[in-house]
């Protein structure tokens, strides 16, 4: 018989441990279990008729208007299915099972319960995951208002508060991403590097589900500690996965030739969308923690969050770094301009910006040298801030004169592995052991992940990348960011 998962639907059977993230306790104790088969017996036989104790012929309840209307029902319906004839009784017992629907009982079944359960809590928890609410918690403002017994100080509540979300969280997150990582297109989930990140997953999944749960000061500074060695492990994901999917396209191009361009799979790209966008807020749930850990922040920090963000001074920092890798590469770099709104400042969080900032600067400086020429007069590159108080984002255009991209490469630009350079596994490169995802020790390009992971950044928390291009003259790419701080995450 057709056996039934305890886990939402839409996820293969997995583990007990990995059903207990997943389904919750209750039902992680026979998720190494099934269901009971759904299936009918061969030859179905209503259950019998509850004993009719008010009738006044106890000896012939046929003779009841009551039951010759039963008996009529019964009659007419001869020639439905037995589960039909058997729903229009009313037995002393319910049967052995009962397709689901919002009238049967077989609809209060723990499978069907646990699956609204879940689904209740995701889209409770997307509703409540935003900027905003990082900041608040952060700033102990969602502590209970009640006093602590305990003798506790407001920032010590504060870690513990935060440790028994990410406790009972982050189990949820890596399992589903151990689930996905296990059913990847083209044979992608066979690649070496790919099975390296879902076997640190599982490691971290099993090692926060066998952590003591933090509710005194001792046991957070433990899940302190664990969830800063999860961290480290996790850098090197994204430059890890890119090296898997560089190995499929290693392998594919053997099996169907030199010109197969993976930068067309769907599927792919699809996977790679939603696969960043979750590690993006796993990161930044564990960053937050830890940063609030330590006992001094600087000034105007609640952990990554910077409620004072200066566009203008992390796109120096960015020009200063990508500068720098050109004048490598290239043995000289344009001159970047940074014009408009330059005190403007808001509630963001700085790492994700200077991503962006920093991979959009390494195109234009790329392409401006390559254009013009390192010993021609090269046009500077213009960083442009738009910001208002009555503006709902906070827009930086990034604008070059480095010859445009032609218009058949618009469609992939933001296409996993689509890159215009040498790609930088092929030619060797050995920076890729770089614990984290960016950096002056990385290429100036190659990779082909700067547009689409800038992009994922930005739509974080509610912004976008746009890019427009002018072949022959040059582009302009837009990154918005939203200022409200009121975006909830979007969880793949």
């Amino acid at each position: 018989p057709k056996r039934v998962s305890l886990l939402p639907a839409g996820l293969p059977t997995c583990s007990p441990e990995l059903g207990a993230a997943l389904c919750g306790e209750a039902a992680a104790r026979s998720t190494a279990a099934t269901c009971p088969p759904p299936q009918l017996p061969a030859a179905y036989t209503p259950p019998p008729q509850p004993r009719a104790t008010s009738l006044s012929t106890p000896s012939s309840p046929a003779s009841h208007p009551i039951a010759r209307r039963r008996s009529r029902s019964r009659h007419r319906d001869s020639a439905a299915p037995p589960i039909t004839a058997a729903l229009r009784v009313q037995p002393v017992s319910p049967p052995p099972f009962m397709p689901p629907s919002s009238h049967s009982p077989a609809a209060s079944h723990p499978c069907h319960e646990t699956s609204r359960a879940f689904s209740n809590i995701t889209q409770k928890r997307l509703r409540h995951r935003c900027l905003q609410a990082t900041l608040d918690t952060g700033l102990g403002l969602l502590l209970p208002g009640e006093e602590d017994a305990s003798g506790m100080t407001r920032r010590q509540r504060t870690l513990i508060q935060i440790a028994t979300f990410l406790k009972r969280e982050l189990p949820v997150r890596l399992a589903r991403r151990v689930i996905e990582l296990k059913q990847l297109p083209e044979g992608l989930d066979a690649m070496p590097s790919v099975i390296r990140v879902r076997e640190w997953y599982e490691q971290s999944f099993v090692e926060i589900r066998r952590s003591k749960k933090p509710v005194d000061a001792e046991g957070e500074a433990e899940f302190c500690e664990l969830l800063h060695n999860i961290y480290q492990r996790h850098a090197p994901t994204l430059v890890t996965m890119a090296r898997g999917v560089h190995e499929l396209r290693q392998k594919l191009r053997a099996e169907r030739g030199e010109k197969y361009d993976l930068s067309d799979a769907a599927p792919i790209h699809g996977f790679l969308d939603s696969f960043y966008m979750s590690r993006i807020g796993i990161r930044i749930l564990i960053g937050q923690y830890l940063e609030l850990h330590h006992e001094t922040q600087p000034e105007g920090y609640v952990g990554l969050i910077n409620r004072s963000t200066s566009p203008a001074f992390i796109a120096e920092q960015a020009m200063a770094d990508a500068t720098y890798l050109c004048e490598r590469t290239h043995g000289d770099a344009p001159e970047v301009l940074i014009e408009g709104a330059t005190g403007c400042t808001f509630t963001y969080i700085p790492s994700h910006l200077y991503y962006c900032l920093f991979e959009l600067l390494k195109n234009s400086l790329r392409a401006v040298c390559e254009t013009h020429g390192v010993d021609g007069e090269m046009p500077p590159i213009k960083v442009v801030i738009a910001s208002g108080e009555q503006n709902e984002d906070v827009v930086i255009k990034v604008s070059d004169e480095g010859g445009g991209i032609p218009r058949s490469h618009m469609p992939r630009i933001f296409s996993y592995l689509f890159t215009t350079a040498t790609p930088a596994f092929d030619s060797g490169s050995s920076i890729f052991s770089s614990a984290g995802d960016h950096g002056t020790d990385s290429p100036l390009a190659g990779l082909g992940y700067g547009l689409p992971i800038s992009r994922t950044y930005a739509r974080y928390f509610g912004g976008d990348l746009n890019i427009m291009s002018m072949e022959g003259y040059g582009t302009d790419a837009f990154l918005h960011l939203s200022r409200l701080g009121n975006r909830s995450e979007p969880l793949p």
